[in-house]
């Protein structure tokens, strides 16, 4: 299930708890307003909480391997003579 379907499943639960839906319903409206809201709340925690999942955390080794990787790189000048001729 889906956030965005057990959130709606939520305000459903609600609206049979408390209004006696779906053998008594709210006006349109009402219904609609309740529904936005939810969804609404629920795109709150979302962004609370960061949409793209928690942040990895850097591992130090790594980190330090890539910076080492990096600056051997940059310290090797790689000429190609093409000069001779086979």
């Amino acid at each position: 299930m889906t956030a965005d379907s057990s959130s709606l499943a939520a305000v459903v639960g609600w609206l049979a708890r408390h209004t006696g839906f779906p053998g008594r319903r709210l006006e349109a409206r009402a219904e609609q307003a309740l529904c936005v809201a939810a969804l609404a709340a629920q795109a709150e925690a979302a962004a609370a909480t960061g949409a793209h999942g928690p942040v990895p955390s850097r591992d130090a080794a790594q980190t330090a391997a890539l910076r080492a990787h990096g600056l051997r790189r940059s310290q090797v000048h790689y000429k190609c003579d093409n000069s001779a001729k086979v």
